[in-house]
């Protein structure tokens, strides 16, 4: 059976099940688990399904993908964008980390940096960075999120209002294809434009993935970032509205 009969039979298993797995297909089409791979990211990358450990499930809208699974996705690119991002950042200077894999895999590339004073809402960014004995980390307090280990609510935002970054580094659940950074929690949306508004320079982390998802709350445009750190060059509108902008965008090779 070629892929033109398998993808519309493996989107109606997943309307119909809410996950698909690499093994249970492969043995379904009686085909090897590279073929459905291959199959599964021709999907994810049309955005009609998302990767996730081991298979893929439907996208949505409203509601984000579990975040151990969003751990999974993508490690190469997000490790090149990680990589490329931490090469820009110097050391002794003011930064912000917020909430996201992406934003985690930059924190992992700044253990060698130093002097740095990083804030964050991320519990994970702060126990990353618990390694480097050089950094100093400020955890903003707030509603922990459990589900990803985020410090969201009045709190965040009110201990963020008491800085003025030299950088943040920021990550989002979606983009839209004028440019718009989406995301699922509106009190997240809520400390992210407080981290813009308080940053004097902003880079964000996000993997091309993210063109292929949708989310119902808006943060901010690309014009409002100085660079965007992806794995893939973007739409060529965008591309153009990114250089009138003066958003400079950095493609990181994985």
């Amino acid at each position: 059976m070629s892929q033109t009969f398998r993808h519309p039979e493996i989107l109606e298993i997943a309307r119909r099940e809410g996950k698909v797995t690499v093994e249970d297909l492969a043995e379904h089409f009686g085909v090897t688990l590279q073929t459905i791979r291959r199959d599964l990211s021709d999907l994810a990358d049309a955005g009609r399904l998302e990767r996730v450990h081991g298979g893929a499930v439907l996208p949505s809208s409203t509601t984000n993908i579990v975040y151990e699974e969003r751990r999974s996705l993508n490690p190469a690119a997000k490790l090149a964008i990680a990589r490329a991002c931490a090469a820009r950042i110097p050391n002794d200077i003011s930064l912000f980390l917020n909430i996201g894999t992406s934003t985690e895999a930059v924190a992992q590339e700044l253990l060698h940096h130093t002097k740095l004073m990083v804030v964050t809402n991320n519990m994970n960014v702060a126990n990353i960075l618990a390694a480097n004995p050089d950094c100093e980390i400020i955890v903003t307090g707030g509603h922990l999120r459990r589900t990803d280990g985020g410090l969201v609510g009045n709190l965040a935002t009110d201990t963020i209002s008491q800085f003025k970054f030299d950088l943040a580094v920021v990550g989002c659940s979606a983009l839209d294809a004028d440019g718009d950074m989406m995301d699922f929690d509106i009190q997240e949306v809520s400390v992210s434009r407080t981290i813009l508004r308080q940053s004097r320079k902003t880079f964000l982390v996000a993997d091309h993935t993210k063109f292929a998802r949708t989310a119902p709350a808006r943060i901010a445009s690309l014009a409002d970032v100085d660079s965007f750190f992806t794995d893939k060059a973007l739409p060529r509108d965008l591309a153009t509205a990114c250089r009138s902008w003066g958003t400079e965008v950095v493609v990181a090779q994985a």
